[in-house]
C-alpha cells in the first residue's frame, strides 16, 4: 500500500493586528469585565465607549464626535473596532487614517465612480456549463427541494454558501444573501467563529417586504452618472464618453432634500454611520473646517477621532492646540483617555496574541517579553512573537523560549533604541 503525505486543504485565515477584538467586553449593566472579548484593561475607556454605543443606538449622538486620546499602543484603534463590533453590522462603520487625506499644499480631488469594463468571455469549445441548480431549503415549518436557474449558482458561489448556512433568495432578481451559519452547527467559543443565526420561521416560500440599505454616497454617485436614451446615437455617445462626473454641492443638496422628504414620509429610515479617523492630527485646517460644518448637518455621521499627540501645531497653520485639533472643533468632542498598560496587562495581551497566532510560549518567556514591552513598546513586543517562533522551529523546538527572544531582540531594534543610536552616531549619517 502506497501512502503519500499531502498538503492540507484547510485555508489559513490572515491574522491582523486586532483580530482578537470581538467587542468592548462589557457586562449587561455596562461595567467592563477584566478580560473579555479580547480586551484587557482600559476599564474606564471601555465603559465610556459603551455609553457612546448606547447613545448611538438611541440616536442621541448627532452633532457630536468622540476623541480617543492616549499614548501609542494603548488600544485606541481597538476601542474603535470594539465599538463597531458592539454596534453590529446594521450600522455602517467606515475606518480611515488622517494621512490618507492630502494636505492643503496638494490639489484635492474626489473619487466619483469606477466603472468596470466588460470583455468577451474566454470560455468556449467543449467545456461543460451548468444547466440548473437543485437546492434543499429548510425552515422550522418544513423543507423543500427547488430547481433553480444556473445564474443563481454564481451568486451562491460568490456568497460562499455551504450546507448549514442560512440564506435568502429573492425569486425575481435571483439575488442571494448569506445571513450566517445556522445555530444548529454552533459549537464551543472560537476566536474566528462566524455569526450563528436561528433557523428561519414560517414557510420556505414567502413574500417579504424589501428593505434596501444604501449610503448617501451611493445615491450621489448614482445620480451623478450620465443618463442617456436607448437609441443607437445615445448608446454610442455613452460608450465614447467617460462614465463619471463630479459630485457637486448642488447635487448633494438635491439628494439631501429627497432623503429628508422620504424620512418625513416614513418611506425611509436614516441610520447614521460611524466614521473613524485615526491619526486625526494629520488633517489640515481645511479638513477641520469641513468637519466642523458637517457635524451641524442633520445627515452627519457619528465621527470617532483617535490621536497620540499632545499639544502640537495644527497642520497647515502656525498655531498650536491640544492634540493638533483646532479649539472650536475640540469643544464639540467627547474625549476618552486611554492609559498605558501595566506589566500584568501587557503579559495578558501578549498571551492572547500568541493564542490567536497559534504560537506556544512558556510562562518565563512571556514574562520576559512583557519586560521588553515595558522597556520598548507593546507593539514591538507583539512583533517579536512571529520571528521568535520561526527561530524556535529552526532550533528544533515547538515552544518559544527566552533564548529565541534574546536572538530576535538582537536582530530587530525598537523605535527608542534606534533613536538613541542615531543620537550617538550622528556623524555617520547624512543630515
Amino acid at each position: 500500500m502506497k501512502i503519500e503525505e499531502v498538503q492540507s486543504t484547510i485555508k489559513n485565515q490572515r491574522i491582523a493586528t486586532h483580530t482578537h477584538i470581538k467587542g468592548l467586553g462589557l457586562e449587561p449593566n455596562g461595567r467592563p469585565l477584566p478580560l473579555a472579548a479580547g480586551f484587557v484593561g482600559q476599564a474606564a475607556a471601555r465603559e465610556a465607549a459603551g455609553l457612546v454605543v448606547d447613545m448611538i443606538r438611541e440616536k442621541k449622538m448627532a452633532g457630536r464626535a468622540l476623541l480617543l486620546a492616549g499614548p501609542p499602543g494603548t488600544g485606541k484603534t481597538a476601542l474603535a473596532l470594539g465599538i463597531s463590533q458592539d454596534l453590529g453590522s446594521k450600522v455602517p462603520f467606515c475606518p480611515m487614517v488622517g494621512s490618507e487625506v492630502y494636505s492643503s499644499e496638494v490639489k484635492k480631488t474626489e473619487v466619483t465612480e469606477l466603472s468596470p469594463e466588460e470583455g468577451e468571455s474566454v470560455t468556449g469549445g467543449y467545456g461543460k456549463s451548468i444547466s440548473h441548480v437543485i437546492i434543499g431549503l429548510k425552515t422550522v415549518k418544513g423543507t423543500k427541494q427547488l430547481k433553480l436557474d444556473p445564474t443563481i449558482y454564481d451568486a451562491l458561489i460568490k456568497e460562499k454558501v455551504a450546507v448549514g448556512d442560512v440564506i435568502y433568495i429573492e425569486s425575481n432578481s435571483g439575488a442571494v444573501k448569506r445571513v450566517g451559519r445556522s445555530d444548529a452547527f454552533a459549537t464551543e467559543f472560537d476566536l474566528e467563529a462566524e455569526e450563528y443565526v436561528p433557523l428561519p420561521k414560517g414557510e420556505v416560500h414567502k413574500k417579504k417586504e424589501i428593505v434596501q440599505d444604501v449610503t448617501l454616497h451611493d445615491l450621489d454617485a448614482a445620480n451623478a452618472r450620465p443618463q442617456g436614451g436607448q437609441d443607437i446615437l445615445s448608446l454610442m455617445g455613452q460608450m465614447m464618453k467617460p462614465r463619471k462626473t463630479e459630485i457637486t454641492d448642488k447635487l448633494r443638496l438635491e439628494i439631501n432634500k429627497v432623503v429628508n422628504r422620504y424620512v418625513d414620509e416614513g418611506v425611509a429610515e436614516l441610520v447614521p454611520g460611524v466614521l473613524f479617523i485615526d491619526e486625526v492630527h494629520m488633517l489640515d485646517m481645511e479638513c477641520f473646517s469641513y468637519l466642523n460644518r458637517a457635524l451641524e448637518s442633520s445627515l452627519s455621521p457619528i465621527v470617532i477621532f483617535a490621536t497620540n499627540r499632545g499639544i502640537c501645531t495644527v497642520r497647515g497653520t502656525d498655531m498650536t492646540s491640544p492634540h493638533g485639533i483646532p479649539v472650536d472643533l475640540l469643544d464639540r468632542l467627547v474625549i476618552v483617555r486611554t492609559e498605558t498598560y501595566g506589566p500584568a496587562e501587557m503579559i495578558q495581551i501578549l498571551a492572547i496574541r500568541a493564542q490567536v497566532e497559534g504560537l506556544e510560549i512558556d510562562e518565563e518567556s512571556l514574562a520576559y517579553l512583557g519586560e521588553i514591552g515595558q522597556q520598548a513598546s507593546l507593539r514591538h513586543a507583539v512583533q517579536l512573537l512571529s520571528p521568535a517562533s520561526i527561530v524556535a522551529k529552526m532550533n528544533g523546538r515547538d515552544k518559544i523560549c527566552k533564548v529565541d527572544l534574546d536572538e530576535v531582540s538582537s536582530l530587530y531594534l525598537d523605535a527608542k533604541s534606534s533613536a538613541r543610536l542615531l543620537q550617538e552616531q550622528q556623524d555617520r549619517y547624512i543630515s
